[in-house]
């Protein structure tokens, strides 16, 4: 039995679309936990605000990428 194990061929074609849903599902977590940051105090206020920190710096990563990738095109 002969296996033909090649790699799938590199498709970027939707990357920016792909990176833009990212972006605003990202920012609509951050909106739904400085909600419940609203309800919460001390070590979880704390938890929720390092995690947006992440989102921010995330968020800055993929707007970065989008640029790249129009600029590749």
């Amino acid at each position: 039995m002969t296996y033909n194990n090649q790699p799938k061929p590199d498709d970027r074609s939707d990357n920016v679309e792909k990176l833009q849903e990212m972006i605003v599902n990202t920012i609509d977590n951050m909106q739904e936990a400085e909600e419940t940051m609203q309800n919460v105090s001390g070590e979880e206020r704390a938890q929720i605000e390092a995690k947006n920190d992440r989102r921010r710096e995330s968020i800055d990563a993929m707007r970065s990428e989008i640029k790249d990738e129009n600029a590749s095109r």
